[in-house]
C-alpha cells in the first residue's frame, strides 16, 4: 500500500515533529489537535524547524514556504477522512490513544493504517479496541524527531505483514532508519536504556559519584550526553510513564532508584519545565542537593565503585535477555543503540563492545554485581550458555556476533 497522504494526532513536541519530517520527505500532512491554539503553537513550532534549516543554508526560504504548504492543521475529525496513514502522538495513557483510535474508526478509510508513536504501551491492546487490529502497528519515532534516525517497528499480535512492510517502507520514504521490534513492554531501546539510566541514578545515590562526574564519564566515553542530561532532555514525566510500565512487566530487576520519584513529584521534568536533576533557570537552587541528601542519610553506604561499565553492563544483560525472547536480531540491537541512543560509533555497537571485553568478563563482573545488589544483575541464562560454549566475543572469533 502506498501512503500519498498522513494525519498526524496529537501537536505536541513529538507530533509536531513528526508531522514535519513527513512534511519533509514531500508528503501532505494532517496535524489534527484538541483546540485551534494547540493547532496553531505546532504549525508555529514545524515552521521553527524549517527556519533553522534556512538559517543554516540548508535550504531556501522558497523551499520553507513549499513545505510548509504541505502542513495543514485541524481540529475536526473529518478532516483527515481521507488519509492512508494516522500516526497518534498524544501522552502515554493507553485509556487515552484507544479513544483517539475509536473515535477514528468510523471515520478514516477502512484501509488506512493506524500507527502508534507509544514508547512503551502495548501496540495489541491498542490493537484489539479498534475494527481494524490487522492494521495497527507501532511506529515509534525518538526525540527529536526531526533529527534522530531510527524509528522502531513494532507489530502487535494481530498486526498482518502488509501493514508491518507498508509501515517499513513508508518509514524508509522518510529517510529514516526502521527496525521491526518483536512486542514487548518497552520495546527494543527503552527498554535498554532505562536500566543504563537507572544505574546511574543509584551510583549517584550511593555516593559514588555526583550526577556531573556521571555525565562527564559516559561523555568522554563517548555518547553525546550524560545519562542525567538525557533524562532532562527527554523528559522526567516521561522516562517515569516508561519505568512504570516496564516495572509491570518486568518486576524486581526493573525497581527504579529513589531519587527519580522524589525529582519527578517536585515536578521537575527536565528542559521543559527548567528543571530536572539539573536546573535550567539560572536562579540558584538547591532542591536536588537536598533530595540527593535525604536518600542518603536514609541509605547504607555506597556498595560499589561507580564505573562506565557499571552502566553499560545493566545495558548488556538487558539485551541478552531481548535477544533470548527474539525482540530484535544482535545487528539490529548494535543499529538501534547507534541510532537511537549515540552510542560511540567507535565502539560499533552495544553488542560489540561486549565482544570486545569478553562475555567471560562480563559475566563475571556480572555475578560480582548481582552478589551486591541482586536481581538488576542476575546474569541472563544466554550470556552463560554462551560462555559455557566458549563463544566469548572477538577473541574465540564469535560471541554476540562473528569476527573474522
Amino acid at each position: 500500500m502506498t501512503i500519498y497522504k498522513a494525519a498526524v494526532v496529537g501537536g505536541g513536541a513529538m507530533g509536531a515533529e513528526i508531522a514535519q519530517v513527513i512534511s519533509y520527505s514531500g508528503l501532505p500532512v494532517v496535524l489534527k489537535e484538541v483546540n485551534e491554539e494547540l493547532a496553531q503553537k505546532a504549525l508555529a513550532k514545524i515552521r521553527k524547524i524549517y527556519q533553522g534549516r534556512v538559517d543554516k543554508g540548508k535550504m531556501t526560504p522558497q523551499d520553507l514556504e513549499s513545505k510548509m504548504s504541505l502542513v495543514s492543521v485541524t481540529t475536526r475529525d473529518e478532516d483527515i477522512k481521507d488519509v492512508d496513514l494516522v500516526i497518534e502522538a498524544v501522552p502515554e495513557k493507553l485509556d487515552l490513544k484507544i479513544k483517539i483510535f475509536q473515535a477514528l474508526d468510523g471515520v478514516v478509510g477502512p484501509e488506512a493504517i493506524f500507527a502508534t508513536n507509544t514508547s512503551a504501551l502495548s501496540v495489541s491492546a491498542l490493537a484489539a479496541a479498534t475494527k481494524r487490529p490487522e492494521k495497527v502497528v507501532g511506529v515509534h519515532f525518538f526525540y527529536p524527531a526531526h533529527v534522530m534516525k531510527l524509528i522502531e517497528i513494532i507489530p502487535g499480535l494481530a498486526t498482518s505483514d502488509q501493514t508491518v512492510a507498508d509501515a517499513i517502507a513508508f518509514c524508509e520514504s522518510l529517510r529514516k532508519i526502521p527496525i521491526r521490534v518483536n512486542e514487548c513492554a518497552g520495546f527494543l531501546v527503552n527498554r535498554l536504556l532505562m536500566p543504563y539510566l537507572n544505574e546511574a541514578a543509584f551510583c549517584v545515590e550511593e555516593g559514588s559519584a555526583d550526577f556531573k562526574a556521571v555525565d562527564k564519564a559516559m561523555v568522554d566515553f563517548g555518547f553525546p550526553m550524560g545519562p542525567f542530561v538525557l533524562v532532562d532532555t527527554i523528559g522526567l514525566d516521561i522516562c517515569h510513564d516508561v519505568v512504570g510500565v516496564l516495572m509491570e512487566e518486568y518486576g524486581q530487576r526493573m525497581t527504579p532508584a529513589r531519587i527519580w520519584e522524589a525529582i519527578y513529584s517536585k515536578g521537575r521534568y527536565g528542559v521543559k519545565t527548567g528543571a530536572g536533576f539539573y536546573n535550567y533557570s539560572g536562579v540558584e537552587d538547591k532542591t536536588v542537593d537536598q533530595v540527593l541528601a535525604k536518600i542518603q542519610s536514609q541509605s547504607s553506604a555506597k556498595k560499589a565503585p561507580f564505573t562506565v561499565n557499571r552502566l553499560l553492563l545493566a545495558m548488556i544483560n538487558e539485551a541478552a535477555l531481548c535477544l533470548q525472547e527474539n525482540v530484535a536480531s544482535a545487528g539490529d540491537i548494535d543499529v538501534a543503540m547507534l541510532a537511537g541512543t549515540g552510542f560511540p560509533q567507535a565502539k560499533g555497537g552495544l553488542l560489540r563492545y561486549a565482544d570486545e571485553i569478553g562475555l567471560d568478563v562480563i559475566l563475571k563482573e556480572l555475578e560480582a554485581l548481582y552478589a551486591i545488589y541482586g536481581d538488576r544483575f542476575f546474569p541472563a541464562p544466554l550470556i552463560k550458555r554462551m560462555v559455557k560454549a566458549r563463544f566469548l566475543g572477538k577473541k574465540s572469533k564469535r560471541g554476540f556476533l562473528e569476527h573474522a
